[in-house]
């Protein structure tokens, strides 16, 4: 009985993505004179609509529903193992010259980086080998997000006309975030840099232009230069003593006063900067002070493990010696 229910749920599955791919065929036809408003040659548009195919792959992935969630303490052991700490180490040293300039360039610490770098694609390894164009036109033709992905779509478009990368190998993760820095395209055209001036922004094979262009989106975003991220606290009271979230931000005086302490229990610098707690862990995990950094750090990815995780891969890289 399973089977035959598996059997006729496949053919039932191929009728509809047939039909799907027909209505595509004919939508995506209307996206020419859009495309050409972006300054894309007709010649380039009919290519870049030709090249385009849907994708159920990429619809099934866009509903999916996460089976399951991680603590906070398992993610950081699952995403930030001891061996993507010491590869990011290693990477940190065999790049020191692109890091450094771009550090130099933008004010923001090498380290974030290559943290970010680990964190997103795993230093380059996992960057997605989804058609881009094709991915964010099957999301827009879908419709539950249409406006969003269309938009992306004639910007993608809009980025090949400008020559920064070929048709065919704009390439990606299935909900159209491309390359090593993953940007979407719109990112893409707000932050990327042609830090070689070879007058392309290569976001996919170019390291001197992946690293400025991370360095640029963080320092667009707000980075302060001379300041850190967070720290790891512990409170000396209470949980419930203490008020959570960025509306209670204050100076770290005044945290110091209610009894936070750093993670070793000594005192919290005496910098005059504001900060404000957060416990993605809940009460019997990981405590935070967050800064402004740790703000930017969250317009790149809106999670709190993600950018907790950026920061401690960043503090796990150090300071490495890299002469």
């Amino acid at each position: 009985m399973r089977l035959i229910l598996l059997f006729w749920m496949c053919i039932f599955s191929t009728v509809i993505n047939a039909d799907a791919t027909a209505d595509f065929a004919k939508w995506k036809l209307n996206l020419k004179p859009e495309i050409i408003a972006q300054g894309v040659s007709a010649e380039l548009t009919d290519k870049i609509i030709d090249s385009l195919n849907y994708i159920p792959k990429v619809i099934e992935l866009d509903r999916r529903q996460p089976e399951g969630t991680m603590t906070h303490e398992q993610y950081l052991n699952k995403v930030i193992p001891e061996s993507k700490v010491i590869a990011a180490r290693t990477h940190f040293k065999t790049n020191k010259k692109l890091l450094l300039q771009a550090q130099n360039k933008s004010g923001v610490e090498a380290r974030f980086i290559v943290a970010l770098w680990g964190k997103e694609t795993h230093f380059g390894k996992i960057t997605g080998n989804y058609h881009v164009p094709s991915a964010l036109a099957t999301l827009a033709f879908d419709g539950r997000r249409a406006s969003f992905f269309r938009k992306e779509l004639l910007a993608a478009a809009k980025i090949i006309a400008g020559g920064h990368i070929k048709l065919e190998l704009m390439l990606g993760s299935w909900a159209g975030a491309m390359g090593n820095c993953q940007f979407m395209p719109s990112s893409f055209l707000r932050f990327a840099v042609d830090a070689n001036g070879d007058g392309k922004k290569d976001i996919w094979s170019d390291k001197q232009d992946i690293f400025a262009s991370m360095a640029n989106y963080l320092s667009v975003s707000g980075w302060q230069k001379d300041k850190t991220w967070g720290r790891q606290v512990k409170l000396t009271k209470a949980f419930s003593s203490y008020r959570f979230g960025k509306k209670h931000s204050q100076p770290l005086s005044e945290w110091q006063k209610q009894g936070v302490r750093r993670a070793d229990l000594t005192d919290l610098p005496t910098t005059e900067i504001n900060a404000y707690l957060i416990s993605p862990g809940g009460e019997k995990g990981r405590i935070y002070l967050v800064y402004n950094n740790f703000d930017v750090l969250m317009k790149w990815n809106r999670s709190h493990y993600f950018a907790t995780g950026v920061g401690y891969l960043a503090d796990r890289i150090g300071y490495p010696k890299i002469d």
